[in-house]
């Protein structure tokens, strides 16, 4: 699993000219699941994603977590991540996961978010999304 964590100030997911999500101050992750994946690679991330520490503690170093602050968190599937881009001119997938066992790991990160923080919202698998979102900092990371 690769993702993509923004610390944001606000952030929504569009489909259709509809929002189907959004959260205020929190981090946006944009998850690509690879083949390899399993149940507990998405319980692991969910856990490290939450305890990650992102935001500012009182001294201004960045030792609080989305727990701590009490954010939102909105999980975007972006299979794109998981693409090779190490050569050539175009980036080669064959490290993704196929488009059902990303679907079931994503749902299944998803869940568990929602199982153990109450502040979770989602992106809609296998979309076309525009993701609308105020990077604060910018502080971004690339979690794999």
């Amino acid at each position: 699993m690769i993702t993509l964590l923004q610390r944001v100030s606000e952030a929504r997911v569009d489909v259709g000219g509809e929002t189907i999500a959004q959260i205020g101050p929190g981090i946006l992750v944009f998850v690509g699941v690879q083949a390899e994946d399993d149940e507990s690679t998405a319980q692991n991330f969910v856990d490290r994603l939450l305890n990650y520490r992102v935001f500012s503690d009182a001294a201004g170093k960045m030792n609080r977590s989305l727990i701590d602050i009490e954010g939102g968190l909105l999980l975007v599937p972006q299979f794109t991540l998981a693409a090779n881009t190490r050569k050539g001119r175009r980036p080669s997938f064959t490290s993704a996961a196929n488009p059902q066992h990303g679907n079931l790991m994503f749902d299944l990160m998803v869940d568990h978010a929602q199982a153990v923080y109450e502040r979770v919202a989602c992106g809609r698998f296998g979309a076309d999304m525009q993701v609308h979102l105020v990077n604060d900092g910018p502080v971004t990371f690339i979690l794999e």
